[in-house]
């Protein structure tokens, strides 16, 4: 790899202050979609969706430990598989009770879930040392149903909102990578976003988790003097 050219420290300003000008206009439209993001509508969830976890069997709402939101992330691990798949293992290896409780203060809960056998979750999520509630999802349709497992034997073979049979071409079935986020309204439960692919690179905080869901970050701004007061909800950028 070869080193960036030397320059002058006048040269290298200008150059940053372009860069500063693509990166600002970058953070602008970021914010831009985080508000289009909370702008989507909802869909109800009408299945009772069954899991099996920690503390036994448990429903779509058990997984909100009482929050008003859910953050799920699909984690890649297939019933017969022996291990997690290695880039969910190493994004959920950075995932610190810290992110956990700032995502939790926000009255947002968060879940793994995957299809292969309790057991073997747990025996994972023991050897990594993870915190976050892990589910089995393997009696239910709910992993076929948010695109995070394609299988040759059913009709449904949507990945990132988009036919993908070749996914399945040389194999029965295959785990997919995604988060999607559910809210609840009283005993009722809406499913409010997912993302897959590529849209999941840029999640790794707790700001980033909660830029998913319908009520994004919730905070109520106080900023420096000078600065125009923030929205309700309003992502924390400060003006130029």
């Amino acid at each position: 790899m070869s080193l960036p050219e030397v320059v002058s420290r006048e040269q290298w300003t200008e150059a940053r202050l372009r860069l500063l000008a693509a990166e600002k206009e970058m953070t602008r439209r970021h914010d831009e979609l985080n508000a289009e993001r909370r702008r989507l509508p909802m869909v109800k969830v009408e299945k009772d969706y069954a899991f099996e976890g920690p503390k036994g069997a448990a429903t779509l709402a058990d997984l909100f430990d009482g929050n008003s939101q859910l953050i799920v992330q699909h984690v890649m691990y297939g019933p017969d598989w022996d291990a997690a798949c290695p880039g969910c293992t190493a994004g959920i290896d950075e995932l610190s009770e810290g992110v956990l409780a700032h995502v939790r203060s926000r009255d947002t809960g968060f879940a793994l879930v995957s299809r292969a056998p309790l057991a073997k979750l747990e025996a994972y999520r023991t050897s990594r040392g993870w915190t976050a509630p892990w589910y089995s999802s393997y009696d239910s349709e709910f992993n076929y149903d948010f695109h995070a497992t394609l299988d040759a034997s059913r009709p449904q073979l949507e990945y990132n909102f988009r036919p993908e049979p070749d996914l399945v071409a040389d194999t029965p079935y295959t785990e997919m990578a995604g988060f999607s986020c559910f809210l609840r309204d009283g005993d009722e439960i809406f499913h409010t976003y997912s993302t897959y692919s590529r849209g999941t690179e840029y999640i790794g905080n707790a700001y980033t988790l909660l830029d998913l869901t319908a009520f994004g970050r919730s905070e109520d701004w106080e900023e420096p003097k000078g600065r125009a007061p923030r929205l309700h909800g309003a992502d924390p950028t400060f003006t130029d």
